[in-house]
């Protein structure tokens, strides 16, 4: 008797433990986390190339009056990677909603489609326009670029939180933490295209 009741409680510490364990993991497969990582280091790769052995006349060159430079692409893309990492920490800290999951009606690859459709074009809010950044040069704007990029991409690295449980309204709808972070990776990408328009103006200078 003493055997069976010593056994049936192993057997239900295993069992806890286990629900304890699947509690904590994230609910990413490693196909997503992959995915979501190889997205913010290619596109962080790409912008820093793309932004490199640029002159001042190139960085302040503007198609037209009404258009960005390339200097001010990036300043937006820096100003707006906190901002949106800033909301993400937001969510995070609510309650997991696994009964709005339902209302989500895009799927990661529509997030990705769509926030990098440039076709569409969206005008910023205040607080990221290129004129609210405080930084004395691109140098300064590219330290934190790249600081917050890498925070992110630990964080996608290593997190064992709900994502996909944590549920955060956009202007078009619902989306999860994970489509999310695709959202901020995606967001940069929008405008390292821009920033290749700027380039391909017969006007832009040569050096």
């Amino acid at each position: 008797m003493l055997k069976r009741t010593k056994g049936r409680f192993l057997l239900t510490l295993l069992v806890i433990t286990g629900m304890a364990g699947t509690l904590k993991d994230s609910t990413l497969t490693p196909q997503e986390r992959k995915f979501a990582l190889t997205e913010l280091k290619d596109t962080k790769t790409d912008i820093l190339k793309s932004l490199k052995g640029l002159s001042d006349a190139q960085l302040n060159y503007k198609a037209s009056p009404d258009r960005w430079s390339i200097r001010e692409c990036f300043y937006h893309i820096t100003l707006s990677e906190k901002a949106l990492w800033n909301q993400l920490n937001d969510a995070m800290k609510e309650s997991p909603k696994p009964e709005e999951r339902s209302e989500i009606k895009v799927s990661d690859d529509d997030i990705i489609k769509m926030v990098e459709d440039r076709s569409h074009k969206v005008k910023t809010i205040d607080p990221l326009q290129p004129s609210q950044a405080n930084w004395k040069d691109i140098d300064e704007a590219l330290i934190a670029f790249k600081a917050a990029r890498a925070e992110h991409i630990k964080y996608a690295k290593s997190t064992t939180e709900d994502l996909r449980n944590h549920i955060i309204q956009l202007p078009f709808g619902k989306v999860d933490a994970y489509q999310f972070i695709l959202f901020v990776s995606a967001h940069s990408n929008r405008h390292l295209q821009q920033i290749e328009e700027v380039k391909e103006d017969p006007g832009f200078p040569k050096k």
